[in-house]
């Protein structure tokens, strides 16, 4: 007997429903888990960020660096800061991302013998930004200006002077203040972001490159060692074009150390 057309559909889409749920939601995360175990991945530890720090969280000389992680590395706290490109207010102990990217930009300045001051940075490493109100909201006159992070670079904006704060308030559209620093920073943007996972065991060969004088002087290494060193770590893209080359710190540190 045929079935009517409407309950032939439901039928076909029920039977689409229970192939793609057996298939995508058994099958498929199923293979992955055995090829996992088969390929040995649980136990590659070069698949997970590792941080080269002593004690006191200061950076090891002889080790390449890795980038920053949101969750220091665990796996169990796996993930990211959460915090967007607008995130530029530091309130009491929290720290914007914005302030958070200088501050790091200068420690990796500092560390490399580079300079590492970022636009809308200040030299003390803060996010320079004001908070701007107008007359009739976002539109009119500049009516008050507040330095929400601490000095900003200027003391009037449009003709107002800027008056000194510690957060913003309601009303006021938050502006960043570009300093003198260079438009295209030293320091790379993966030196003072942390990646999606918190985990990422890669950096980019500029940051790779950057290290690399004081990973050879600190061991007494040929600088062009090193540069092969990093060379030999260093992935293109998938498929020749998904992504960008990483270098993979974990196994450089290794092959530094002869392991």
């Amino acid at each position: 007997m045929r079935l009517p057309a409407w309950l032939a559909q439901h039928v076909a889409a029920l039977r689409a429903l229970l192939v793609l749920t057996v298939l995508l939601g058994l099958a498929y995360p199923l293979a992955f888990v055995a090829l996992g175990r088969i390929a040995g991945l649980g136990e590659d530890r070069s698949l997970i960020g590792q941080s080269f720090t002593d004690a006191a969280g200061n950076p090891v000389a002889k080790y390449f660096q890795s980038r920053p992680s949101a969750g220091d590395y665990d796996p169990a706290a796996t993930g990211a800061s959460n915090l967007g490109p607008e995130d530029m207010v530091d309130t009491g102990a929290r720290k914007s991302l914005l302030t958070l990217v200088c501050a790091r930009s200068l420690a990796v300045g500092e560390l490399e013998g580079v300079d590492g001051s970022r636009p809308y940075c200040t030299a003390g490493g803060v996010g320079a930004v004001l908070e701007v109100f107008r007359r009739d909201g976002l539109t009119g006159p500049v009516t008050r200006v507040i330095s929400v992070n601490g000095p900003a670079f200027v003391s009037t904006y449009d003709g107002v002077p800027v008056e000194p704060g510690t957060g913003a308030i309601a009303g006021g559209v938050l502006t960043p203040v570009r300093g003198d620093a260079p438009a295209d920073p030293v320091v790379p943007a993966d030196a003072v972001t942390a990646s999606g996972s918190g985990l990422d065991p890669h950096i980019s060969p500029a940051y790779a490159a950057l290290q690399a004088p004081r990973v050879a002087r600190e061991r007494g290494l040929d600088p062009a060692r090193v540069r092969e060193l990093i060379k030999e770590h260093t992935t293109g893209r998938a498929l020749g074009f998904l992504g960008e080359p990483a270098v993979n710190v974990l196994d450089l540190n290794r092959a530094l150390d002869g392991k």
